[in-house]
């Protein structure tokens, strides 16, 4: 091989060599960006709740249709963050954790679910699905965090509800619903199964209530 191919063949090698090993800090650098994107992070774990299916059966069956809309509820309930309070006056959340949707929403899924489970009524679903109503029901989420007060945590689920008559738009009842009660443990698991017993017993009380209270109203008119 004579001098110039020998010369030719080790400048070739040589920019290989550059080009090839420049590409090993411009991975790692990469790797190193993508870790820092803002936004990029472990996921939170989400929960959900459960309807009620089971209600006093002496339930009268109705033959009126029934509405409800969106539950109302003040800023710091209105997320999908898991609410706590150490404090009266302040309002905190779980850390990586939270429900699968809004409150408000997730609670009026529930409700909804739950007056179809009872078997007793015509009809049911969101104000947003048009249907016509001979009621319609007003929801609003009070309360809906973990108290930190004692040395166990304990779950407070209040809802007031109020049934308006249609067409003439007319309040014929109005009662909160509440109910306390205690985490076995402080793990969120623990906790969660506590929000659903909470809202569990509050939906049960707020279904019965609002079908003996709108029925003997339907049948007088």
């Amino acid at each position: 091989m004579t001098d110039t191919r020998k010369n030719n063949s080790r400048m070739i090698h040589r920019r290989n060599f550059l080009k090839y090993a420049s590409l090993v800090p411009l991975a790692g650098i990469m790797a190193s960006c993508t870790n820092l994107i803002p936004g990029q992070g472990p996921l939170p774990d989400l929960y959900r709740l459960s309807p009620k299916s089971t209600f006093n059966p002496s339930l009268p069956t109705v033959p009126w249709q029934l509405v409800l809309e969106q539950t109302g509820a003040n800023a710091s309930l209105n997320t999908t963050k898991i609410a706590l309070q150490r404090e009266a006056n302040q309002m905190e959340y779980y850390a990586n954790a939270g429900w699968v949707d809004k409150a408000p929403i997730m609670v009026q899924t529930l409700l909804v679910e739950s007056f179809e489970n009872t078997g007793k009524i015509v009809a049911v679903g969101r104000e947003t699905i048009g249907l016509r109503s001979d009621f319609i029901l007003k929801t609003e989420l009070r309360e809906f965090q973990t108290l930190y007060f004692d040395k166990s945590p304990t779950v407070r689920v209040v809802i007031n509800a109020k049934i308006v008559q249609m067409p003439r738009r007319t309040i014929i009842g109005s009662h909160s619903f509440e109910e306390n009660v205690r985490a076995q443990s402080d793990q969120l698991d623990a906790v969660v199964a506590a929000f659903d017993e909470g809202l569990g017993k509050v939906t049960k009380k707020l279904v019965e209530w609002t079908l003996t209270t709108a029925d003997p109203v339907y049948l007088k008119k």
